[in-house]
């Protein structure tokens, strides 16, 4: 379970990558659409992302979402605790149900920092590729944004 947490957490800077394909740059603020909705749009979890998302950036399918600074969080999956760092700006390559070339997002599993690859969603699973290593989890179990530190 704290690997499907690690996953979603992938998967929201992987939603950054973008929500749609589009040839034109967009910048959006709090007065349009959010980042949020940008994931919901693409068969995510909003939960992929923490709170308090400043801006993003969609441009042919890359998405790039500010946060206000680093952002730390711990989340329990199952029985495990795991910690979770994003970068200042996350991202990656977002189409409907996919999330890749995901940056910024980093997990502390067995004494060593990992980053996301993708994010790929499967009817009501998401499957998460950490460094070589998949994991899939019930999207139910992202329902929450997580708070920064």
């Amino acid at each position: 379970m704290a690997m499907h947490h690690l996953l979603v957490l992938v998967l929201v800077a992987s939603i950054l990558h973008g929500a749609s394909s589009t040839t034109a740059n967009l910048t959006v603020d709090a007065a349009s659409a959010t980042a949020y909705d940008i994931l919901e749009q693409n068969m995510f979890p909003r939960a992929l992302l923490p709170l308090g998302v400043k801006s993003y950036v969609l441009h042919e399918g890359v998405l790039v979402v500010t946060l206000p600074g680093e952002c730390n969080f711990f989340l329990t999956l199952g029985a495990d605790q795991y910690h979770f760092k994003y970068g200042s700006t996350v991202g990656g390559v977002i189409k409907p149900g996919s999330i890749t070339q995901v940056h910024g997002v980093r997990v502390f599993v067995k004494s060593e920092w990992l980053g996301f690859a993708a994010v790929e969603r499967v009817g009501d699973q998401l499957t998460f590729d950490l460094q070589g290593n998949s994991q899939t989890f019930r999207v139910s179990s992202f329902t929450q944004s997580p708070k920064c530190n």
